[in-house]
């Protein structure tokens, strides 16, 4: 894989809280999918999923003039919690699979290209280059570069540590004949697979969009719970009290006074306020608090 300074697009952050639906007001092209996890939809209308299963982000067999793309992500529950254990693309013929690890100290990059693990012929996913880096000692970042035929047009991966968050930065030439999660790209309603009923309750999306038999494997493994078994709700997950994680202390504004008034960085600034959180205890906020020259080794 080749290398590549990128710019992180921000991201929308939100409070770990229960199931909700909000209205963002930014309207833009770039259409984001938090760790936590957190989906920006096409409308910029924010949706948090709580729970674990296989589920489909987008479909979009139009892409590239019919070569076709499709975007699943994988949610795990850990206690309290649920975010984005893993992220697989497939465009074309190809399948790209990526996820983290939770030793802060491995440095590898954790990703499968059609079905083999770290596989030297990852150069191109359907023809588009992969690109990878390590923009911070924490963080590893891939990019699909879609220039080739949607000029400026990029898919962005990043991990932090276990965690996996993504953004899609492209328009209707890109992403317009697109379903699943992220809902109809033109009139900007969550759609079930009929393309016709609306879901309102983010719940019923959930269910309506985890992946079915007919359509495409693209993780290396299954893991439960796989369709006819619907998608295991938070509240129904055992082992809470042995999670890693815990109830952040502080809300998203408090997050955002003490990242911002400590760093100069927007990066920086946004994955500091993505870990208070997550729950990090305070010698991780410490540790970002420190990193704006990149050369301190984030510690868990």
């Amino acid at each position: 894989m080749k290398l590549l300074s990128l710019t992180l697009i921000t991201i929308f952050l939100a409070a770990v809280t229960a199931s909700s639906e909000t209205e963002t007001e930014t309207e833009n092209e770039n259409h984001d999918v938090d760790w936590l996890p957190h989906i920006t939809s096409w409308s910029d209308k924010r949706i948090e999923i709580n729970g674990q299963c296989d589920l489909v982000m987008l479909q979009n067999a139009a892409f590239a003039e019919g070569l076709g793309m499709n975007i699943h992500i994988r949610t795990k529950i850990v206690g309290a919690w649920s975010y984005i254990k893993s992220v697989a693309i497939n465009i074309g013929d190809d399948v790209l699979e990526i996820e983290g690890s939770p030793n802060p100290k491995d440095e590898d990059a954790h990703y499968w290209f059609n079905g083999e693990y770290q596989s030297e012929e990852l150069e191109t996913i359907g023809g588009f280059p992969v690109e990878w880096e390590k923009p911070t000692p924490y963080k590893q970042q891939y990019n699909i570069d879609l220039d080739s035929k949607y000029p400026g047009k990029v898919i962005t991966i990043d991990v932090i540590n276990e965690f996996i968050r993504f953004n899609l930065n492209g328009d209707a030439s890109v992403f317009g004949n697109s379903v699943g999660l992220l809902g109809d790209y033109n009139t900007g309603k969550t759609l079930a697979r009929d393309g016709a009923t609306e879901l309102q309750g983010f719940e019923d999306l959930v269910d309506e969009w985890q992946v079915i038999p007919s359509e495409p494997k693209l993780f290396h493994q299954l893991a439960h719970p796989q369709f006819p078994d619907k998608c295991i709700r938070r509240e129904s997950s055992s082992g809470a009290s042995k999670s890693h994680f815990s109830k952040p202390a502080v809300d998203v504004e408090q997050a955002e006074a003490i990242c911002s008034g400590a760093l100069d960085d927007a990066t920086v600034i946004n994955d500091c306020i993505s870990y208070i959180l997550l729950g990090r205890d305070l010698d991780v906020i410490a540790d970002f608090l420190v990193l704006k020259d990149y050369h301190h080794e984030l510690l868990l």
